[in-house]
């Protein structure tokens, strides 16, 4: 019997319209797992290099963490893995909501995705039984809307429904794939689901899911719980809102608009609007909250009420689901002081499936453009004038339809603010300023450079930031805070914790100040830190929001260890997990490194902090790559492959000449990109 996990992947053949039941090798969850691990090393052995992500060939993957459908408390995310038109490289989104455990339920893993469909279809996956259906009277609906017709359709109120909108099916770069309390919008998976002639995935399951050892495996969740609880009652001090409790980025629940307004500069290339927050906009906005939200809402097995059912008069969409920053990124990309602006354009991007975070960076790009005359009414005929308040609302609405529509300029920007710049020309390439390898960044600047934030932002396989940040603190605590804080830590790896400690006294003394303090191989043992964490959940399905983004989790690695030895029967100790997450790591950045990434793609957002230090940043790059066990390039060593069991991976690589006396210099402009296939 398999513990924790099934035993096999669903995979379905959209060209050939065949589907099949696989049986999967165990050794390969000692290995990496689950959820991304196993994604990846799927995309590895089968899907080439020079593979276009709008190929028949590209794979579309959806995985469930190891530990999803389990009672461990808050393990339910998809993991959705294939490769991005936006960047060309690895993408991979994650996704809370319900759908994950119900996939697990049905009996199966993974669902594995390849070829097209001549038509728009859906799939309808009831245990053993599954169906490639029609969905013609789908076609333009949104998620949400889709969501209710097909539950309608199959008379089952439970079904779990995953779904693009609009945008998914013009293969907009940036669509996202929307399941009612969450969605997987980012890199452009619901672009290749589009592009696939899949409209949505109906999952219903009623199997059962058994762990090795029940009652431990209990009593530890029971642990989890209780510290969550504790962690509810006693935040942290001295940190941000949504970093001081517990769950993901609560901004349904918590009111620190003030503190996400004044602290940065929004917008794309925007400036912080000094004056702004005032106690008349503090109540108008919490009059706007109020009103907008119905209910608190959680994910599956999970205690925390991160989202929120949302309704506003007037919408035209069906009442949707709201977490994290959405309220807030079109607020400050169009320099709105309206909050109610916020959730109106969020719902109705929603319901055509767009990127929360980098739709309304591109339509701000495209107002930049328009005011310095590199755009103009030639291409935009019908563009709405700025208000008199100086904001842009009117202006977001033409351009979010435009582009879900892929009509006239819509079409270019459909493409992203890279690929778009390219193709507008005329100097629109100097307004690319918050982009890593292609992908839009969170729409924020700051001043001066943290050196932590450098390394995950640069070098990170996501690309990312929210998806590695989290368990430091991302600026100094007050003085009088610090011993508070590092009391009971007990969330440090073994072996690190004086280190660390004594890292969170001294950060920020007046004789200990950025880009000098902290050097180079500390700030690389606080980013591996990080970074496994989020590994260790992208493959275990654990919510961020109880572990890696978290400042002192629930989840962390002496417990995280315990639960999957527990959860699978497989003896797993917290070094043996650690080196799990580096192998999955290591293979993610092997396949971007097979498709061209190189030191010089490794850079954060070029204005994202106004002081930097390129010396300094370049020793950090250099301590990191050898920290990894890489070469100067950022490409894994031939040792450090075998060290991590890849050693099938170095083959190919010296075969490629990407390893060895080989061509060492890749060039990610070859990626897909730019609108060539839509």
């Amino acid at each position: 019997m398999r513990y924790a996990e099934t035993g096999y992947n669903l995979e379905i053949d959209l060209t050939r319209g065949s589907f099949d039941k696989i049986p999967t090798d165990p050794r390969l969850t000692e290995l990496f797992l689950g959820g991304l691990g196993t994604n990846a090393k799927i995309l590895w052995d089968r899907v080439p290099s020079e593979t276009e992500p709008f190929s028949p060939d590209n794979l579309l993957i959806f995985g469930t963490g190891i530990l999803c459908g389990t009672p461990a408390p808050s393990a339910n995310r998809t993991i959705v893995s294939t490769f991005s038109p936006q960047t060309g490289l690895m993408a991979f989104s994650m996704m809370g909501g319900f759908w994950a455990p119900e996939l697990k339920f049905a009996g199966y893993d993974k669902l594995i995705i390849r070829g097209k469909s001549p038509d728009l279809v859906y799939l309808w996956i009831n245990g053993d039984k599954v169906e490639i259906r029609d969905a013609s009277h789908l076609r333009g609906k949104g998620p949400l809307e889709v969501t209710e017709l097909i539950k309608k359709e199959l008379k089952d109120p439970k079904v779990q429904v995953a779904a693009i909108g609009l945008a998914g099916e013009n293969k907009v770069f940036y669509s996202s794939i929307e399941h009612g309390r969450s969605s997987a919008s980012r890199l452009g998976v619901g672009a290749v689901m589009g592009d696939k002639g899949l409209k949505a995935i109906v999952v219903r399951g009623k199997k059962d899911i058994n762990v090795a050892h029940p009652e431990e495996f209990m009593n530890l969740c029971n642990e989890v719980l209780q510290y969550r609880n504790f962690r509810w009652e006693n935040p942290i001090k001295g940190v941000p809102a949504i970093l001081a409790g517990v769950g993901s980025p609560q901004e349904m629940a918590l009111r620190d608009e003030e503190w996400h307004t004044t602290s940065f500069s929004w917008g794309h290339a925007r400036t912080r609007r000094k004056g702004f927050w005032t106690k008349e906009v503090e109540e108008q906005w919490n009059n706007i909250q109020d009103k907008a939200i119905i209910r608190l809402i959680s994910c599956y097995n999970c205690p925390n009420e991160c989202g929120a059912l949302i309704s506003y008069p007037g919408l035209g969409t069906p009442t949707y689901m709201m977490k994290c920053y959405s309220k807030l990124t079109y607020v400050m990309g169009a320099m709105s002081n309206d909050l109610e602006f916020g959730y109106k354009i969020a719902g109705q991007a929603q319901e055509y499936g767009m990127d929360g975070y980098t739709n309304p960076q591109v339509m701000a790009f495209a107002v930049e453009l328009y005011e310095n005359g590199i755009l103009t009414d030639k291409d935009m005929p019908g563009f709405p004038p700025r208000a008199p308040d100086g904001s842009d609302e009117e202006r977001f609405f033409w351009l979010v339809k435009k582009i879900a529509h892929r009509e006239g300029i819509g079409d270019v920007l459909a493409n992203g603010v890279y690929w778009a710049a390219r193709q507008i020309g005329k100097g629109a390439e100097e307004y690319d300023h918050n982009t890593t390898k292609k992908h839009e960044q969170m729409v924020i600047k700051l001043g001066m450079l943290n050196p932590i934030y450098y390394l995950l932002y640069g070098t990170g396989e996501k690309a990312n930031i929210t998806q590695i940040e989290g368990q430091i603190p991302q600026v100094p605590l007050p003085k009088d805070l610090r011993e508070e804080f590092v009391t009971n830590w007990i969330q440090i790896p073994t072996g690190k914790e004086e280190r660390f400690k004594q890292f969170m006294m001294e950060w920020g003394d007046e004789d200990k100040v950025f880009p000098y303090y902290p050097p180079p191989d500390l700030v690389c043992d606080l980013v591996e830190w990080q970074e496994i964490m989020h590994y260790i959940d992208d493959a275990t399905g654990i919510c961020a929001g109880m572990s890696s983004f978290l400042i002192k989790p629930p989840y962390h690695i002496h417990n995280i260890a315990r639960m999957v030895s527990l959860g699978t029967g497989i003896d797993i100790s917290e070094e043996e997990l650690w080196e799990i997450a580096n192998r999955n790591r290591t293979l993610l950045r092997a396949i971007n490194v097979r498709r061209g990434v190189r030191r010089k793609d490794d850079e954060p957002p070029v204005d994202h902090w106004k002081r930097r230090f390129p010396d300094y940043e370049a020793k950090l790059k250099d301590e990191y790559y050898k920290f990894k066990g890489w070469n100067s390039d950022g490409i894994p060593t031939e040792e450090t492959l075998d060290r991590l069991g890849l050693d099938y991976v170095a083959k190919d690589l010296k075969e490629s000449g990407i390893l060895g006396d080989g061509k060492t210099e890749g060039a990610l402009e070859t990626s897909s990109g730019g609108g060539s296939e839509k």
